[in-house]
């Protein structure tokens, strides 16, 4: 299987992508620790965080076993490649970019832009794109991906913003294929972020064998 399918699926296993950002690389990679103790199995290190770069290519050379880890808040194909460069498995945008789409098939990086609009979302999967952004998903009723579903049902879903144990859930049974988590998720002690992550995994694992 090529290394960008293999990357897909292991995001839709995880089917919970930790967003990490923070005001120092000392919070991020605390945080980041939290998150794989709790059992988080896909990090997005957002280039809201200083130095992101050095953060990813540490977690690289780290070998995390079974851990994928993607580039979050990129805004253009510069920092697509150079996040991909620093050995990002995948890249998450806050909205689409056809130059970064054709950057991210240049390397068989998957590409996971966010998207508003049933315009915004056709003109991504038209450049290639294999999992839709939903963000701010906050902005929205979880069903609004059930109705996206009845024209386009082959889309993959990420749900972003606003996701916490309490909606998690309702996004699911509407049709997410995988969730990023941040706020509700990545922040607070270092206990308090392991137990939420465990939480998390738990809740995911039991819908799993109900949908």
């Amino acid at each position: 299987m090529l290394k960008k399918y293999q990357t897909l699926n292991k995001i839709l296993d995880a089917a919970v992508v930790a967003v990490i950002r923070g005001e120092s690389i000392e919070e991020g990679k605390r945080v980041i620790k939290a998150c794989l103790k709790g059992g988080i199995k896909a990090i997005e290190v957002t280039y809201s965080l200083p130095n992101a770069s050095e953060i990813i290519k540490e977690l690289k050379n780290e070998n995390l076993k079974g851990v994928i880890i993607g580039a979050g808040t990129v805004l253009d194909e510069t920092t697509a490649r150079l996040a991909i460069l620093s050995g990002a498995d995948f890249i998450v945008s806050p909205d689409f970019d056809k130059n970064t789409a054709q950057i991210c098939n240049l390397y068989q990086i998957p590409y996971i832009p966010g998207c508003m609009t049933v315009t915004e979302i056709t003109t991504a999967l038209k450049y290639g794109v294999d999992i839709i952004k939903l963000f701010p998903a906050n902005n929205f009723e979880s069903n609004f991906i059930k109705s996206l579903k009845a024209p386009l049902p082959n889309i993959n879903f990420m749900a972003t913003g606003g996701i916490s144990l309490d909606n998690v859930e309702s996004w699911f049974k509407n049709g997410a294929s995988v969730v990023g988590a941040g706020g509700k998720l990545a922040s607070g002690s270092d206990d308090e972020i392991i137990a939420t992550a465990q939480g998390f995994i738990k809740k995911i694992s039991e819908l799993k064998n109900t949908l």
